[in-house]
């Protein structure tokens, strides 16, 4: 039989007390004694992820508080908060502003808009101008004609002047079109130096080929007349 097929004989089995001695660490604690020192290791180099980022105007999202920051970094977030203050205020300031025109040339019985239109629903509500006109639905008013043959709004003839008495006079003319006819509505106002309100000082309606229809006329106090002739304010 050849040498290197005989069965060998098997080797004894180490008996469990050699395994185990009283002076013999087991196991478990070689393992738990690797870990801990490979955790310490670990620890003992620099960690990347615990790096700490530089706070600047840019960057700051508030993640770090304020005892936390460097003097540089303490006036990076200031100047940012004070940026972001004048953001807020330049805002509801123009936001202010938007809303106090829209008010002041729309919405504010002393804007020019708001008489226009009072003017044209006087128009529009008198007998006598549909009647030349016609039906009050069918009736439109516009303003003059511009170069811009594109522009959709007509401008509304409005100037404001001051005669030598310092009181305001506000005049203004615009185009009426019906189905009959077609015309001019001239507007005066003035307002006296102890109100704050436009009173009518003329409002009328001019046809071709018909006699002019008088809605408002204030009657002259003695001198006004004279005072507005020098001062060039004249009607027709």
């Amino acid at each position: 039989m050849n040498v290197y097929l005989r069965p060998r004989p098997s080797l004894p089995r180490a008996s469990p007390a050699l395994l185990w001695r009283p002076g013999f660490p087991r196991t478990v604690e070689l393992a738990r004694c690797y870990a801990t020192h490979s955790e310490l290791g670990r620890g003992s180099g620099p960690n990347p992820s615990s790096k700490r980022r530089n706070v600047t105007v840019l960057s700051d999202d508030g993640r770090y508080q304020w005892g936390e920051l460097t003097g540089r970094e303490k006036l990076a977030r200031a100047t940012q908060q004070s940026f972001n203050f004048v953001v807020i205020v330049a805002g509801a300031v123009l936001t202010g502003g938007v809303f106090y025109l829209l008010y002041t040339e729309v919405f504010s019985p002393n804007s020019r808009t708001w008489q226009y239109e009072k003017a044209v629903e006087r128009i529009l509500n008198d007998s006598r101008c549909t009647d030349l006109l016609g039906d009050r639905r069918e009736i439109k008013a516009y303003g003059e004609n511009t170069w811009n043959k594109w522009a959709r709004n007509r401008p509304i003839a409005t100037t404001i002047d001051k005669d030598r008495l310092g009181r305001e006079h506000l005049k203004m003319n615009f185009h009426v079109e019906g189905p009959r006819n077609e015309g001019v509505v001239y507007v005066h106002m003035i307002k006296p130096l102890d109100k704050n309100e436009w009173e009518y000082q003329l409002l009328a309606l001019d046809v071709k080929g018909h006699s002019r229809v008088i809605l408002e006329k204030a009657r002259e106090k003695p001198g006004v007349g004279q005072a507005l002739k020098i001062f060039g304010i004249q009607w027709r």
